[in-house]
C-alpha cells in the first residue's frame, strides 16, 4: 500500500520543542538500575531501550547513540542490556516507561551473531563483556518484545535495528529454511522503524509524548504498522506491477571440479611437496578433487 503523496519536507531533528524532562539535564551514563535512577533524581524513565548488546556509552554501540539522541530531545532514557529472557522480571528492572519500550537486537542480527553460515554455534560474542557467548536469545527482537508485553501489557513497543529492519516484511529465513511473516506480527510490537530511523524515532517519541496513539501513525516515513483495513486515501497495488520475479539460476558449486582438471603443474607441485610420489597417487588426488563431499577415499599405501 502507499499513501497519497505528501509535499511536506522532513523536519529538522532538533526543531522539536524539548520534552519537559530536560530539566534533569544530561546523565553521565544512561541508567541501568533503580539505584542509578535514584542517583539522577528520576522516579521513572520516559523511554526504556532493551538491547541484545552490552551497553557501552560509545558511538560504536548503536543503542548508546539512540539513547543520547532521545536524551537530547529532553527524554529520560534507561537501558536494559542483555536481560535474562527466561522470565519477565528482568524487564521490570527500571519500572514501567512513561512513553514506550524500544527493542532492538543490537549492532548485529542475533542469528548471525550466534551462528556461522553452516549453522555452527560461535564460541564468542564481540558485543558481550569478556566476549561471552550465549547472552542473547535467538531472534532477540521477538523474544524481548514478548517479554516487554508480558511485563507491562499496555505500554507501546517500538522495534528497530538491523534485525527488525531486515524482517519488516515477509522474508526467506535462511536459518529455518522457510518463509516467515513480518517480525512485527511475531513480536506483537506496535510499530517498526527501519533503516537508520533517527528521524522516525524522534517523530514517534514526540507524537507518543503528545498523546497520539501508535495505531494512528500511518503517515510516518520509515515506519511499518499492522492495519486490519485499508486507511482512507491509500491505494493497494499488486506487487508484481513493481517487480516481477524472474528465473532463478542455480548457483554453481565452486568445489565441483571435474576429475580431469588437476593439471600437470598441479601434479608436479604435489610430487615436489612429497605428498604424492607416483602417478597412481596423482590419479587418487584427481579423484579427491573431483569428488568433494565423499566421506572416504581409498588412497594407495605408501
Amino acid at each position: 500500500m502507499h499513501p497519497t503523496p505528501s509535499s511536506h519536507k522532513p523536519r529538522h531533528l532538533f526543531s522539536y520543542p524539548r520534552y519537559w524532562a530536560e530539566c534533569f539535564g544530561t546523565a553521565p551514563y544512561l541508567p541501568m538500575s533503580r539505584q542509578e535512577m535514584d542517583q539522577l533524581g528520576w522516579d521513572s524513565c520516559d523511554i526504556i531501550i532493551v538491547t541484545a548488546d552490552a551497553y557501552v556509552d560509545h558511538p560504536s554501540f548503536g543503542m548508546a547513540v539512540v539513547g543520547r539522541l532521545l536524551e537530547a530531545q529532553g527524554f529520560r532514557v534507561g537501558i536494559i542490556a542483555q536481560p535474562d529472557w527466561h522470565s519477565a522480571e528482568p524487564f521490570k528492572a527500571l519500572g514501567e516507561p512513561n512513553l514506550f519500550f524500544g527493542v532492538t537486537g543490537g549492532n548485529m542480527d542475533s542469528l548471525i551473531n550466534r551462528y556461522t553460515a553452516d549453522l555452527r554455534i560461535r564460541s564468542d560474542d564481540a558485543y558481550t563483556p569478556n566476549a561471552e557467548a550465549g547472552k542473547r536469545p535467538d531472534r532477540s527482537v521477538i523474544v524481548y518484545s514478548q517479554r516487554c508485553r508480558e511485563a507491562y501489557y499496555d505500554t507501546p513497543i517500538v522495534i528497530g535495528g538491523i534485525e527488525a529492519s531486515l524482517r519488516r516484511i515477509a522474508q526467506y529465513d535462511y536459518w529455518s529454511d522457510q518463509v516467515r511473516q513480518s517480525v512485527l506480527i511475531d513480536s506483537n510490537a506496535d510499530i517498526l522503524l527501519y533503516g537508520n530511523a533517527e528521524r522516525a524515532l524522534v517523530e514517534v517519541a514526540h507524537q507518543i509524548a503528545g498523546g497520539r496513539c501508535v495505531a494512528d501513525m500511518i503517515d510516518l516515513r520509515g515506519t511499518t504498522v499492522v492495519r486490519r483495513s485499508m486507511p482512507a486515501g491509500w491505494t493497494e497495488i499488486d506487487s508484481t506491477r513493481i517487480d516481477w520475479p524472474g528465473r532463478i539460476d542455480q548457483i554453481p558449486n565452486p568445489y565441483d571440479v571435474p576429475h580431469d582438471q588437476v593439471t600437470e603443474p598441479d601434479a608436479r607441485k604435489l610430487r615436489e611437496s612429497g605428498d604424492v610420489k607416483t602417478d597412481q597417487d596423482v590419479s587418487s588426488v584427481r579423484h579427491v578433487v573431483g569428488s568433494v563431499g565423499e566421506v572416504t577415499v581409498d588412497f594407495p599405501s605408501f
